[in-house]
């Protein structure tokens, strides 16, 4: 069930319906598509403190890290590192692929990291005890801890 849930999931980001608005679909590039489908691919993956593969599990970062690596690009690893990575946009002008950076008082550097999805909704490895999921941003949580959002893939 679980593969199925992820397999149309991935057709649906691919196609882009689903998470992504056709506007967002259109201006991301498909090398910006599969870093997202990628991440997509290890949602339940549980959360491990140092994590970046999927036998070893992720933290924010790593998931990050992880998806771009797999796509043949370079990020940094590190969360402070990832927040000045790329290009600075406008949360409006986000689109799938781009870094999101949240304040997270919880994080030993109150920083978590994450790869926007399309339509306010992003990917990330939230904390100890959770798996990598996709969740909104507009979720009062998540709404006002955004501080930047970092191009990666031009």
């Amino acid at each position: 069930m679980k593969n199925c849930l992820l397999a149309l999931l991935s057709a649906l980001l691919l196609s882009g319906c689903g998470f992504l608005k056709s506007s967002e679909s259109d201006i991301a590039p498909p090398l910006a598509r599969k870093v997202v489908n990628t991440a997509f691919s290890q949602i339940g993956k549980k959360y491990q403190s140092g994590g970046k593969s999927p036998q070893s599990g992720f933290d924010c970062s790593g998931l990050v890290w992880w998806a771009y690596q797999k796509n043949g690009l370079t990020v940094p690893r590190r969360t402070v590192e990832q927040a000045r990575a790329g290009a600075q946009v406008r949360r409006d002008n986000a689109r799938p692929g781009d870094i999101v950076v949240f304040r997270a008082p919880y994080a030993v550097n109150g920083l978590h990291t994450g790869l926007y999805a399309g339509n306010s909704t992003f990917i990330h490895s939230p904390r100890t005890g959770s798996r990598v999921r996709a969740e909104s941003m507009n979720q009062p949580y998540w709404s006002n801890k955004l501080l930047t959002v970092r191009r990666i893939v031009r």
